[in-house]
């Protein structure tokens, strides 16, 4: 057997040798034949979940739940009802408040707003760059806006330059049980660019460093004024994080440099961010533009120039192929605040998205803090995750939106041709592991279905600035997916065939 229940016959039994002269006493006058074992052998010989549990060697909690994803009926559960971390499987929940609530075409707007009167190509008011809440806006698109302004006729702007990102509440880190250096828990507002990160590169020549800050795409490498780094002599900690008069300043080890890379840093003001790029794109384009000055209120004035971004269904595709928190942060207080009014954080978003699981869905269970699953307070139970699932089937609303997940050998490999089609989100903190979607067996049956493991203490004694990679997490990531796989494998034997 190489793994699991993939292989569903096990022969037992066989034939001895007989040493030459031995005889039976009452010899049957025919061969003996084996006695028939049923058409469901396959099923009585699968595994039992208690002991793939055992053989995991996960610590902690285990809790799934499986359904018939037509009818909602059970057909196998581990702690259903337990409150347990759901991580990034929560992103799933996400993407449906959002579809609800903004509605799968809508389109996320990057405007430039003249306040003052335009002439002749010249602004005589303020210029403002104003944050729609796209989460996808990159440099190149800011690149486009200064060429579109440019076409407009604009080639001087008298007044200030200013960037409003009120759309959306800030928030200045997804997660603060974060390190402050980590991409993936960057501030939140009504204005991202990049994602909110900043990108930092080193090289060392004739012993000695240079280090660049910039704002770079496929196509543009600006650099940035509004984030710096300075090397620094210590071991530890490799990064510090200050805000210094309204600048995000860095410092890194020496001895953690080597002799050259780059990583991508998060951003803790994004409006900064994208007006200090914006400039320096508009410069290219001969307008200049003063130092960007933040605003508190929505500007009125003449549109000059609109970027859009891609449909809400493929951002939402690309945030649960890519696990994306920024986006999964910024369309869910979007939907949010599509209500009318806007939330004043994070955790009272995430409060409405639970509420909405309740009234629109008939879910309960959930206790999410975010829209990411990042936070350590997220809580959901299996059967919260496989009725929402459920409900959703028939719509055909999530499904093709979920990411395929290959089944894999004992060794990782995977295995190509498999009977068992698995669509579902992941989910992965340090000692946290998550799988919820569809899986559609054999014989055509699909079964909505979500499987938690975490081992919660282990996790509280990990030091912030060791929660980017600390000592075990992995392994205790590989184990819980094989066991995700090995469960998986089962569902389809004894429910799918």
């Amino acid at each position: 057997m190489t793994h699991g229940i993939s292989k569903r016959y096990f022969l037992a039994g066989g034939i001895s040798a007989l040493a030459a002269g031995v005889a039976f006493a009452d010899a049957p006058g025919k061969s003996l034949r084996p006695r028939a074992r049923g058409g469901d052998f396959h099923k009585r010989a699968v595994r039992g979940p208690k002991d793939l549990i055992r053989d995991a060697k996960l610590n902690g909690h285990v809790a799934y739940a499986v359904a018939d994803a037509k009818t909602g009926a059970r057909l196998e559960a581990n702690t259903p009802t337990a409150q347990v971390a759901p991580a990034s499987v929560t992103k799933a929940v996400t993407a449906l408040y959002a579809l609800d609530r903004l509605g799968a075409g809508h389109r996320f707007q990057t405007r430039l707003m003249a306040t003052g009167s335009v002439s002749n190509g010249v602004v005589s008011g303020d210029l403002v760059l104003v944050g729609g809440g796209d989460p996808t806006l990159d440099t190149n698109d800011l690149a486009d806006m200064a060429r579109q302004l440019k076409a407009a006729g604009i080639r001087e702007v008298r007044g200030a330059f200013k960037v409003y990102e009120g759309a959306l509440p800030f928030v200045k880190t997804i997660d603060t049980d974060q390190p402050d250096h980590v991409g993936y828990s960057p501030a939140v507002s009504g204005i991202a660019l990049n994602f909110n990160r900043v990108h930092f590169e080193w090289r060392r020549a004739s012993g000695k460093y240079s280090v660049t800050m910039d704002a770079r795409s496929d196509r543009y490498r600006p650099d940035v004024t509004m984030a710096r780094m300075r090397i620094t002599e210590r071991s530890i900690p490799v990064y510090s994080y200050a805000d210094q008069k309204g600048v995000d300043t860095w410092s890194v080890a020496r001895s953690a440099l080597g002799g050259g890379g780059s990583r991508w840093l998060p951003v803790r003001k994004p409006g900064a961010y994208a007006a200090d790029v914006f400039r320096t794109m508009a410069r290219a384009q001969g307008i200049r533009l003063k130092p960007a000055q933040g605003m508190k209120r929505a500007p009125q004035g003449t549109v000059l120039v609109t970027h859009q971004s891609e449909v809400l269904r493929e951002i939402l595709r690309d945030m649960l192929r890519f696990s994306n928190n920024l986006i999964a942060e910024m369309v869910g207080m979007a939907a949010t605040a599509r209500g009318g009014r806007n939330p004043s954080g994070l955790r009272a978003s995430a409060s409405a998205m639970n509420a909405w699981a309740k009234s629109k869905l008939g879910v309960s269970g959930m206790k999410l803090q975010d829209h990411s699953g990042l936070g350590a307070g997220n809580r959901m139970t299996a059967d919260a995750m496989v009725d929402t699932l459920v409900k959703v089937y028939a719509s055909n609303t999530l499904r093709p939106l979920l990411k395929p997940v290959a089944m894999r050998d004992a060794k990782g490999k995977v295995l190509k041709n498999h009977p068992i089609a698995v669509n579902a989100k992941t989910g992965t903190l340090n000692f946290v592991s998550g799988l919820g979607g569809y899986m559609e067996a054999k014989d055509g049956s699909v079964l909505a279905f979500a499987i938690f493991s975490g081992d919660e203490a282990v996790r509280k004694r990990i030091k912030k600035a060791n929660r980017e990679a600390p000592q075990g997490a992995r392994g205790y990531n590989k184990r819980a997916k094989r066991l995700q796989q090995q469960l998986i494998e089962r569902w389809g034997t004894l429910y799918g065939s």
